[in-house]
C-alpha cells in the first residue's frame, strides 16, 4: 500500500488542480455570446464554403505513414536503451527491424505517397 500511496496523491492532486481551472473558468469567464464568436476561423480570411469540403487521399496517406513510422520509432526506443542486455542478436533483428523500414519507405516515395503534386 506505501507504494501506491504517493501515486494516488499525485492523480488527486492533478484531479483537483484541473477541477479548480475548469470551475474558474467558468465563474470567471465573460458570458457573452456573438455570432462572430461562433463562426468558425480561417487563418484570418472569412469562411468560405462548407466545413465538409472533400480532402485529398494524400493527406490521409501522408497522416497514415507518419503515424506508422513514429510509432516504429517509439519501438526503436526501448531497444536502443537496453542494447547491452540484447546483446548481438538483439542488435541483428533490431537491423532487420529498421530495413524493413527502409524498404517500406522507399517504397512509399517510390509509389508516389509523399509527392504533392
Amino acid at each position: 500500500m506505501t507504494t501506491w500511496f504517493p501515486l494516488a496523491v499525485i492523480i488527486g492532486f492533478a484531479a483537483l488542480v484541473v477541477g479548480l481551472m475548469v470551475s474558474a473558468n467558468r465563474i470567471l469567464g465573460p458570458r457573452r455570446p456573438d455570432p462572430i464568436k461562433g463562426e468558425s476561423f480561417e487563418c484570418g480570411n472569412p469562411s468560405s464554403g462548407s466545413a465538409w469540403a472533400r480532402f485529398s487521399v494524400r493527406f490521409y496517406l501522408t497522416a497514415i505513414l507518419f503515424l506508422v513510422f513514429d510509432v516504429e520509432v517509439v519501438l526503436l526506443y526501448p531497444w536502443a536503451v537496453s542494447i547491452r542486455r540484447f546483446g548481438v542478436v538483439g542488435l541483428v533483428e533490431a537491423a532487420i527491424f529498421v530495413a524493413i523500414l527502409v524498404l517500406a519507405l522507399i517504397y512509399a516515395v517510390r509509389r508516389g505517397a509523399l509527392d504533392w503534386d
